[in-house]
């Protein structure tokens, strides 16, 4: 085999292995679990699709998160929801947690009863269409860093979700 050929498969090799840790588990359930939630309440198809730009831009931001490993938003101009776990924490018990606000959220008021619920909100944001993620180990290799970003954003003052 010829060293393009060989070099090309190994480029495809890392980049396979890249993309399948981004998030841990397969951009397929981290949409499925979004889009559950999404049907839960109503939220017009089209559903969300996974967006290969999304999941590169969380993985990017994630890496510069990995030293201090705090949950700092990235400022950018996509909606963002961002969570952490140890063990064997997965991009979709991240999505899991966040709709699990679902609880916090008032929707004839549009405010959070108790505790936090924009994570849950941005998840079942009605315009948004797109998600990316990706899961990262924090430096202290205890625990990990995950992050989802959305397109278009949501949680808009004065809007409803869905």
């Amino acid at each position: 085999m010829e060293i393009s050929k060989l070099s090309t498969i190994v480029v495809f090799l890392v980049l396979g292995l890249a993309y399948s840790s981004l998030a841990q588990n397969l951009p397929k359930d981290i949409v499925l679990v979004h889009n559950k939630a999404r049907a839960e309440v109503g939220v017009p198809l089209p559903p969300l699709k996974w967006n290969d730009t999304l999941a590169a831009y969380a993985h990017e931001y994630a890496t510069t998160r990995l030293g201090e490993c705090t949950l700092v938003h990235s400022d950018s101009p996509y909606g963002e929801n961002l969570a952490m776990g140890s063990g064997d924490f997965t991009a979709v018990q991240a999505v899991n947690l966040w709709v699990g606000e679902k609880s916090n959220y008032d929707y004839a008021s549009n405010t959070c009863r108790e505790g936090m619920c924009g994570h849950y909100t941005q998840v079942v944001w009605k315009n948004t269409q797109q998600v990316g993620c990706a899961r990262l180990k924090c430096s202290n290799g205890e625990w990990w860093f995950v992050s989802c970003n959305y397109y278009p954003p949501g949680n808009y003052i004065g809007e409803k979700p869905y």
